[in-house]
């Protein structure tokens, strides 16, 4: 499933489609204003790094993720990651096992984390984070959250790919957005460009207003000890943004 062309088009020029769902993303963003205004959440005893974003998919959260957990780890400081395990069957909270369950299970990008750090999924995120602080975390990342209110964050992270940008700048179905630009960004400490460096020059200039610390990153693929030369094979993606798949492989 693609997502519709009209998503893409600058904000000053919407489009016909985007004004026409203009009501219906009024209700979405009224709903999602009125979850989020229900409190700050449990507070762990442990920091909590949240990794969000405001688009519909594709903007590089679960990279994210797998990079800051890395750092972490490099320093010595024990991360785990929670996330809601979208996709998957379990309700939790479950401490996702690589080689024991499967995506049908937990989702497929709790499956891939639990590659780099100790990855928990539950429906109720501060479920998943207690049991993560109680196995020991010192740090909990969460993969996804900027739109649940269920857990406080100290440091919230926006990640966005400089090459798609907002879009249009309208919310759901009238653009890619899951609540307004300037919602999300008001709860954000840090906004993540991840792109070429052209890219994320158009974006500053698409997106000028933008007063928090903006950072760039690109994607790079990891060494994975693969034998890729002469290797025959069929190369499928799912992701928000199959093309960026195909550009690192």
């Amino acid at each position: 499933m693609r997502a519709p062309a009209f998503w893409a088009n600058p904000p000053a020029r919407p489009g016909l489609l985007a004004r026409l769902l203009a009501p219906l993303a009024w209700v979405w963003t009224f709903v999602t204003r009125r979850r989020l205004a229900r409190g700050r959440g449990v507070r762990l005893r442990v920091p909590v790094v949240c990794v969000g974003n405001l688009t519909a998919g594709g903007a590089g959260k679960t990279p994210t993720v797998i990079a800051l957990v890395e750092r972490l780890a490099a320093r010595g400081v024990a991360a785990h990651v929670v996330s809601r395990g979208h996709g998957g069957s379990l309700e939790g909270p479950v401490r996702v096992e690589e080689r024991r369950h499967t995506a049908a299970e937990v989702g497929d990008e709790p499956l891939l984390l639990a590659a780099f750090a100790p990855t928990w999924i539950a429906r109720d995120r501060a479920a998943a984070a207690r049991a993560a602080e109680a196995a020991g975390a010192a740090v909990v990342v969460m993969d996804d959250g900027l739109q649940n209110p269920g857990l406080a964050k100290d440091l919230s992270i926006v990640v966005v790919d400089a090459g798609m940008g907002f879009g249009n700048g309208r919310v759901i179905p009238a653009g890619p957005l899951r609540e307004p630009v300037a919602d999300g960004l008001a709860r954000a400490d840090l906004l993540l460009a991840i792109g070429t460096p052209e890219e994320r020059a158009r974006f500053r200039a698409a997106w000028p207003d933008i007063a928090l610390p903006v950072v760039g990153a690109r994607l790079a693929p990891l060494p994975t000890g693969m034998p890729w030369q002469g290797l025959i094979a069929l190369a499928f993606a799912g992701i928000g943004r199959p093309e960026k798949f195909f550009a690192t492989l």
